[in-house]
């Protein structure tokens, strides 16, 4: 509003009674805003226009259409600066024109209706707009002011008593004003008429020749308004006030014209005066105006004669000033009055050319509280346009803008205030406490009153003592504990102090005769049963003090009383008296209250000596005389135990004996029973269970120091075992004796702590040891942590270097990238080898590939020449020596799988696991199997002991190193040599480009012995990849690169937090039972359905938003208000063991707008009525059960406000669903737990699926209405309870993981790593094993081609115990006795094989395919038509749903055929597990199922996530249709089979209840579909293929 022109306004008036008697013509004309004026002296001069905002023509009567009424001005020119009055600003109207031209018509009008002028309509509609406020929070006030000048004086014309003349003073801030004007406050309109009726009648008027009651004063009515407003969100008030200025000026005139004479020609003058002086100042304002117009910038104009004139002195703001400012020239239309009225429209055409710069009227911190308000309000809808509405929900922003808010609305006054609080609360603290401070308020310390009794303390330390001081006031002292009920002047704390200890009376006593000065005495009153003593006497009535006595409370607060007053009267009576040799002090008063009690210290030690001694001696004697007795007994009991030993023999245990003979051990059972003694001697995963739980108290508290201090380190458990890719340091392995450390069959897996240092961006590993020593060390800087970080704030940064701090540990600037093995079987023969091997980590993750040769050369033989930049070093000679090597070879062997995950009460699948290492046999038979390398063979005859074998290593390439790490070198050795490793030059690595040459050259000389060749027949070399990390604080690109994400678990993915099942509400407590062997698993298909009710009466299921990365992957989209009903659907296979019998409770609860669960929060539980619960028929006979339950869900009765309304935008609610279903068989029901996602909109909101969804699934008619759960259903039976092991497993151990350390709650939810750790290290074990055996089948296979090119086999073993296993499955694969058993003279056995393979195969296909699988394509396409398909989703983003399945307690095993007719006479018991399914996707596309009865191929859409197969009507399907379940099916393939069906790229999945037949879309898809259920298959056809081509 800054800048604004000054509003003007012109207005004709009729004819008046002198007009009309000279018969006076009108020379006013108006169109519009214009206004012209014609010169009757002149009639040819062409006429004068003036353009105005606007022009009021009142010269005619009110029936005229153009005519102007009151109203009407007031409606454009009275409202228009009312409304600038709210908003803050100061507003002005003033009439001005010649005398009698209508000027005090249109400011003040006349009391008739309708005669009103603007200053009356003003006021009322003021008040009107007042009295229609409906905003609690703004409060209105109106005061006014009424003056006038006359003659350059100014009077207050509603106060009668300022009868004189008021003076016009100047504020600096609030420019001019009148000192001593009334200023009365109204509250109504009536009271403004009132007093604008008072203060007309005080105007001064009189009658002239124009006018007969000309106005000779200028009035000025003052309206000050003022708008309080409070807000509720700030708690403060904001105030703005508006100055109202309305002027009525008087008129100018002509005395020849006005006829005056004497005081009416003094008037006039004073009138013209302050009119030109009004002229003079609109002129020159308007002049600075034009020049700012003309020359674009300010220029220096000559001064503005504001003080020439009272009026235009007042008026100095509302021209040009801090002012919305509105004039109204008055014009007379008579041709007599022509020279006036030109110089009216003149004057009023110059008016309009000023600007004022006016501003809104409120407090500087106000205006800025208010645009920071506006400025968050603005940010707010950004935001929330920008969707990060929920960015607005931090408290911690809101509560630093209210207390900037507070801060700027403080004023000095209340600082001051704050301050002088704060000083006189920290002195009252302090004299609580016994410190006072000078009354100056200066230096602060303990010191001695002069007038005032007091007690200071006294303390065996001498720099302690005096360093309280306690004040005894005046009256009653109190001295006791903090809690007492009364509240205590002098607090004490310790043993033997009472609540209430003792009372200190201060009484004033009369002086004596000389002195008129009262003395004050002090008494000391114990309370009943304390313990209080006066210089060494315990007191038990009321004692007078005098100053200096020792007073001791309890047994530990020893005290001086002084007496300022008395010790002064004291000297002045006996001023010789001498100072006492002794000083008074806490081991005088000790001595004191002994010697008060009768105790000599030095009689009582010599005493307590003697007793000991004396006791000493009768310990000596009745030692020796219990020994004796002792030794007599143990003598005695050997005897008896001789005797009885002898005449133990008893036939039973000849019985026993003789059974044991009868029963020979064999050669297998012995080493059976030798390994497992040596596995369960070495198992120690339970005592690794037992370590996570006793010690994750000290990890707990490690992190709660941590994130106290600021260290940015983290803590957590992390298991390490000692392998060849991990090996264990020194300091992590664990005291052991040296023989049993060698003797150890079984790798060693120790708790270590991994510690984040996020700071330096390393990682170390600690023992649970050094935790504890560094958690010492923490615990002490964590208490004088605040002295550290004021005497050295750089001292956190020099400890993580130095390794002062035990937070952190010394890095180095090389990183291990991972470690490669290269095996040497290839120099047996000789031939040379190139090796591509892995670099993995410890963690089992591949970085990178490396490129080795190895070849045997001639001693003399020299390195071939790779060019410039190419290491060639010299001949290394080492030893293998026999004794050396054979206890080191021990230590990291390879270890088999089932040497490597030892799970105690973990039963392993024997067909699985002996298929692998049978496979792996088999490989290794191909070429090493029928190797024998003793001295003499004719294959090792350069191998001969004793003599000299050189070999060469050369180290080529390094490839695929992830970027981050730089600098790169490698290094290589022996796993018997620990001294220093062959190592290469460092390269630089960027990640791209080419791979990094290293072409290092080592040629190694070797004494052939026993060792050597044993270690070359199976041992590797070790290789390390080392480099610079790039995140190194010291590096020199430390700082540019970004911190690497950290990898995810493919075995366990992040899934959704699992919730616990919801307790069901009508069963007994579930206990839980032992599970014993396990002997039938199934895999559970859950449909989860919300149906609602629909207009029709039908329930009609909710649509399902199936988007990626939902936490539940599926959100149903519901109304509010609406009924509703459950429905779960359990698929699975048929099968004799497996019933459904009941549901017996539905219910949901746990009602959250988050994923996690809060187990702390109270909610209720509500149980569902169940209203059917059926197996499904199917119309084709299908091979699968289809169970569905149905309950009614009624939201409402949860008292939910989550449930209860509209859901707001961007958020989700979360609730989880428990069913418990009854099967046959089983003692208690299994428990199925799902956590569901829901959004409400209104009722009569129309629900559809997201439009990128509609996009990406075209309009077809599948709807998104289901959510899928995969479950897996374990039988077992029920365990022996009475066991030594089942009894050592539920042995107690403490949990201290829940134990609660100081600062937990800043954790954020981190818990120490417990059970779940050491099935994850397993998995991580089971990875490296098979990585180890991978590079060493690469290598087997690659030393097989390279002897395959030199010479033919011998025999067709080889091809033939390929093909066998091409032509056998993966779970039926040979046994090692049967690949060596077959030779090229067995070719015809073989063929019998096959024989009886194909019979197999074609069994199957007349009667597994035809019927079974029949059932199976028949109920995928009941799914099709069943109920509403959902809408489909993309199979690349589809994460199964990771649904919460609660174990059941216990439920039973029932298996195959061989449980017959006793199955009811077993207990069994069910387990739910849930399927973790991994996110990675193996395979996905269409697959052809055969469908017998009609001989055609019907499509599907199929994705492997192994080990499960997910199968889909199409590729657009969100809900799993079928689950293949490939660890417990079969795959099987062979050529034979295809020529049987003449259908191309076809193979089978045969579960234990049916079989599929799959076809391919070529011979590249089938292969890549048969790597994916079974990548052994595939690869063992390709190597088949490979053979026979070859």
């Amino acid at each position: 509003m800054s800048g604004a022109s000054v509003k003007v306004a012109v207005r004709v008036r009729p004819f008046n009674s002198r007009e009309t008697s000279k018969e006076s013509k009108c020379i006013i004309q108006m169109q519009g805003n214009s206004t012209t004026i014609l010169n009757p002296k002149n009639p040819k001069e062409p006429p004068k226009s003036f353009s105005f905002d606007y022009s009021y023509w009142s010269h005619t009567s009110p029936d005229d259409p153009c005519f102007a009424s009151q109203s009407l001005v007031f409606n454009d020119i009275g409202k228009e600066m009312l409304q600038h009055a709210f908003e803050g600003y100061n507003v002005c109207i003033f009439a001005y024109g010649q005398t009698g031209a209508g000027k005090s018509y249109t400011m003040m009008g006349k009391q008739e209706e309708g005669q009103e002028g603007i200053i009356p309509l003003l006021c009322e509609d003021l008040f009107e707009k007042i009295n229609d406020n409906s905003n609690e929070e703004i409060s209105y006030s109106v005061e006014v002011a009424y003056m006038e000048i006359y003659c350059e004086r100014v009077r207050d014309l509603l106060n009668p008593k300022n009868k004189g003349n008021l003076r016009v003073r100047e504020h600096p801030l609030l420019g001019p004003y009148v000192e001593d004007l009334s200023k009365l406050a109204v509250t109504s309109y009536t009271d403004i008429a009132d007093l604008m009726d008072a203060g007309n009648k005080a105007r001064t008027v009189a009658a002239t020749n124009m006018n007969e009651t000309s106005s000779r004063s200028h009035a000025v009515f003052t309206i000050v308004f003022t708008q309080k407003k409070y807000d509720s969100e700030t708690d403060l008030s904001t105030e703005k006030v508006s100055k109202i200025s309305l002027v009525d000026l008087a008129g100018s005139e002509r005395a020849d014209s006005t006829g005056a004479k004497g005081t009416r020609l003094k008037e006039g003058a004073n009138i013209n005066k302050s009119l030109t002086t009004l002229g003079k100042v609109i002129s020159a304002l308007a002049e600075v105006v034009s020049i700012i117009n003309k020359t674009c910038k300010k220029k220096k104009t000559d001064f503005i004669p504001y003080r020439d004139s009272v009026l235009t002195w007042l008026l100095r703001e509302n021209l040009g000033g801090n002012s919305r400012t509105a004039m109204v020239a008055a014009l007379s239309p008579a041709d007599i009055n022509y020279d006036e009225t030109l110089s009216t429209l003149r004057y009023a055409d110059r008016a309009k050319q000023i600007k004022c710069n006016a501003v809104i009227n409120e407090d500087p911190n106000n205006r800025l509280v208010r645009e920071l308000k506006d400025e968050v309000t603005r940010l707010k809808e950004l935001l929330r346009a920008q969707g990060l509405g929920d960015i607005l929900d931090s408290k911690s922003r809101h509560s630093e803008s209210e207390k900037i808010i507070a801060e700027l609305n403080e004023t000095w006054e209340e600082k001051l205030r704050k301050t002088e609080s704060i000083r006189m609360e920290r002195s009252a603290l302090l004299a609580e406490m016994g410190v006072a401070i000078r009354e100056d308020g200066g230096t602060l310390g303990v010191f001695s009153p002069k007038k005032t009794p007091h007690l200071v303390n006294l303390n065996e330390d001498p720099l302690m003592s005096e360093c309280l001081l306690y004040y005894i006031k005046d009256g009653i002292t109190r001295v006791g504990q903090a809690d007492a009920e009364r509240r205590q002047d002098i607090v004490l704390s310790g043993a033997h102090i009472k609540e209430e200890h003792c009372i200190f009376r201060s009484l004033s006593a009369g002086g004596s005769e000389l002195s008129f000065v009262s003395t004050v005495i002090v008494m000391l009153e114990p309370c009943e049963g304390s313990e209080t003593y006066v210089n060494g006497k315990r007191v038990t009535s009321a004692v007078q003090l005098r100053s200096g006595n020792r007073i001791i409370m309890g047994k530990n607060h020893v005290f001086r009383f002084n007496h300022p007053e008395q010790a002064r009267a004291e000297r002045e009576k006996t001023p010789t008296a001498e100072t006492p040799v002794e000083p008074v002090d806490w081991t005088f008063a000790q001595r004191e209250l002994l010697e008060k009690q009768g105790i000599d210290m030095k009689q009582e030690m010599e005493k307590r000596f003697t007793e000991c001694l004396s006791c000493y001696d009768c310990v000596v004697s009745l030692h020796q005389t219990f020994s004796k007795v002792y030794e007599s007994k143990l003598q005695e009991l050997q005897k008896q135990v001789e005797t009885r030993s002898l005449a133990a023999e008893t036939p039973d245990e000849e019985e026993e004996e003789e059974e044991e003979d009868e029963v020979p051990w064999t050669q297998h059972e012995y080493d059976l029973a030798q390994w497992a003694f040596r596995k369960w001697r070495y198992h120690q995963f339970t005592s690794l269970r037992d370590q996570l739980w006793g010690n994750a108290v000290y990890l707990k508290e490690a992190n709660a120091i941590s994130v106290e201090l600021k260290k940015k380190v983290q803590f957590q458990f992390v298991l390490l075992t000692d392998t060849l890719y991990s090996p264990l340091p020194p300091e992590l392995l664990p005291p052991e004796p040296e023989k049993e450390r060698d003797t150890r069959s079984f790798p060693r897996t120790v708790v270590a702590v991994e510690v984040q240092d996020l700071k330096n961006g390393a990682t170390h590993y600690w023992s649970l040891e050094k935790l504890k020593q560094r958690l010492d060390q923490m615990r002490e800087m964590y208490d004088r942590a605040g002295e550290m970080a004021s005497s050295n704030p750089s001292e956190d940064g020099e400890g993580a270097l130095t390794g002062s701090d035990p937070f952190y540990d010394r890095f180095h600037w090389f990183k291990l990238v991972g470690r490669a093995f290269v095996y040497l079987s290839n120099l047996l023969y000789p031939v040379p080898l190139v090796h591509r091997v892995a670099i993995v980590t410890e963690k089992g993750e591949v970085r990178g590939f490396l490129r080795v040769g190895v070849q045997a050369i001639a001693a003399d033989e020299e390195a071939p020449d790779y060019g410039s930049g190419v290491r060639q070093s010299g001949t290394a000679k080492i030893s293998f020596d026999n004794d050396d090597f054979s206890s080191v070879v021990m230590t990291r062997s390879g270890l088999s799988l089932e040497e490597l995950r030892i799970v105690e009460g973990q039963g392993q699948n024997p067909l699985t696991k002996s298929n692998i290492n049978e496979c792996v046999l088999c490989l290794k038979d191909l070429k090493l199997g029928n190797v024998d390398t003793k001295p003499g063979d004719s294959l090792a005859e350069h191998l001969e002991v004793g003599s000299i074998f050189t070999f060469r290593v050369t180290v080529l390439q390094a490839s695929s190193i992830p970027p981050e790490y730089a600098d790169i070198f490698c290094q290589f050795n022996f796993l018997h040599r620990h001294d220093e490793a062959f190592s290469t030059e460092p390269l630089k690595n960027t990640g791209r480009g080419a791979p990094l040459g290293f072409y290092h050259v080592q040629n190694i000389s070797v004494e052939v012995t026993e060792s050597f060749i044993e270690y070359i027949k199976t041992k590797p070399v070790v290789f390390e990849v080392f480099g610079h990390y790039q995140q190194h604080p010291l590096h020199i690109h430390g700082q540019e690169v970004v911190s690497p994400s950290q990898p995810s678990r493919k075995y366990y993915p992040p899934p959704m937090p699992l919730s616990k099942p919801v307790p069901a509400t009508k069963l007994n407590t579930i206990t839980k039972s032992n599970l014993g062997q396990c002997v039938s698993k199934y895999d559970l298909l859950a449909w989860f359905e919300i149906s609602e009710l629909e207009p029709t009466g039908d329930y009609i299921p909710a649509v399902v938003d199936h988007s990626g990365g939902l936490p539940c992957h599926g959100t149903y989209l519901l109304h509010q208000g609406i009924q509703r009903r459950i429905t779960v659907t359990l698929i699975h296979e048929k099968g004799s063991e497996l019933h459904w019998k009941d549901v017996r409770e539905l219910v949901v609860g746990r009602i959250r707008n988050k994923p996690e669960v809060d187990d702390s929060a109270a909610d209720a539980v509500l149980s569902l009525n169940i209203i059917s619960a059926k197996n499904l028929k199917s119309s084709h006979n299908s091979s699968r059960t289809f169970y569905r339950f149905e309950a009614v869900w009624d939201s409402s009765l949860h008292n939910s406000l989550l449930l209860n309304r509209v859901t707001p935008y961007g958020e989700k609610i979360y609730m989880t669903l428990s069913a418990y279903l009854e099967l046959d068989h089983c003692i208690q029901p299994a428990i199925i737990t799902k956590d569901i996602c829901m959004v409400f909109y209104s009722r009569d909101a129309k629900i559809s699926p997201p439009r990128s969804l509609r996009n990406l699934f075209g309009s077809g008619s599948q709807i998104c209405n289901k959510v899928t759960g995969i479950y897996e259903l374990s039988l077992c039976k029920i365990a022996d309870t009475g066991s030594p092991g089942m009894q050592r497993r539920r042995r107690k151990v403490l949990d201290t993981s829940v134990a609660y350390v100081r600062g937990e709650e800043n954790l954020a939810g981190w818990r120490p790593r417990g059970d779940s750790l050491i099935l994850e290290h397993q998995w991580e074990l089971e990875k490296l094993e098979q990585l180890h055996e991978v590079e060493k089948t690469r290598h087997l296979l690659l030393l097989r081609d390279k002897l395959g090119e030199t010479a033919p086999p011998k025999t067709l073993s080889d091809y033939l115990i390929s093909s066998q296993i091409s032509s056998t499955t993966f779970e039926s694969a040979i046994t090692p006795s049967e690949s060596s058993g077959y030779d090229s003279t067995d070719i015809e056995s073989l063929v019998d094989r096959e024989k009886e393979l194909a019979t197999k195969c074609l069994r199957l296909l007349t009667h597994t395919f035809n019927s079974e699988y029949n059932q199976m394509c028949n109920s995928i396409s009941d799914c099709k038509l069943s109920d509403i398909s959902p809408m489909g989703r993309d199979p690349s983003v589809t994460s199964f749903s990771s649904a919460t399945l609660t174990p059941s307690s216990t439920c039973p095993s029932l298996s195959d055929s061989r449980y017959g007719s006793d199955v009811k006479a077993h207990m069994i018991s069910s387990k739910y597990s849930l399927l973790k399914v991994k996110s990675v996707v193996s395979k996905k596309g269409f697959l052809s199922f055969m469908e017998p009865r009609s001989n055609s191929w019907v499509k599907h859409f199929v994705v492997v996530r192994r080990p499960y197969v997910f199968i889909y009507n199409n590729d657009k399907d969100p809900v799993e249709r079928g689950v293949l379940n490939l660890s417990t099916a079969q795959v099987e393939y062979s050529e034979d089979q295809q020529a049987m069906l003449k259908t191309p790229n076809t193979f089978a999945v045969c579960t234990k209840h049916r079989g599929i037949l799959l076809q391919a879309n070529n011979d590249k898809d089938m292969n890549d579909w048969l790597y994916a259920f079974n990548p052994l298959l595939a690869g063992t056809i390709r190597c088949t293929a490979q053979l026979f081509f070859v």
